[in-house]
């Protein structure tokens, strides 16, 4: 997977014409949901891979990240809310998501099934990326 992944970014994106590998940029930007600089930590960096399953209906507390988190919609339809600006974004499977950094939002699963993300987080070594709003 690294391999496929360094052999992606040595091309900028561009597809490479090699039999039997087929590579699909998904997005390319450089703001977050909201339109924010993108920042990497700048310590000792660690990467936090999980998955999210959020059923029908529900919906995720208020809450910020600190770090830059990305999130893939592998299944499912989510509603992502800025509770500062009221602002609402959908995301359907396929999606790529860049989180905003330091803006409190909620998730909710707008759709009849369940939704799926693949979470990647970037942050402080041993640091939390998800700050929950009292």
């Amino acid at each position: 997977m690294v391999l496929v992944s360094g052999f992606a970014q040595a091309y900028d994106n561009k597809p490479p014409a090699i039999q039997g590998v087929l590579v699909t940029p998904l997005l390319s930007t450089t703001t977050t949901a909201s339109g924010q600089p993108i920042t990497l930590p700048r310590g000792n960096a660690e990467v936090i891979v999980s998955t999210f399953d959020i059923a029908p209906g529900a919906t995720l507390p208020v809450h910020k990240h600190p770090f830059p988190r990305y999130a893939y919609v592998l299944a499912g339809d989510l509603r992502v809310t800025n509770t500062e600006t009221n602002k609402s974004d959908d995301y359907k499977t396929g999606d790529f998501i860049v989180e905003m950094i330091g803006q409190w939002h909620r998730g909710t699963n707008i759709g009849a099934t369940p939704v799926k993300l693949l979470v990647i987080d970037q942050v402080d070594k041993g640091a939390s990326n998800t700050i929950l709003h009292d």
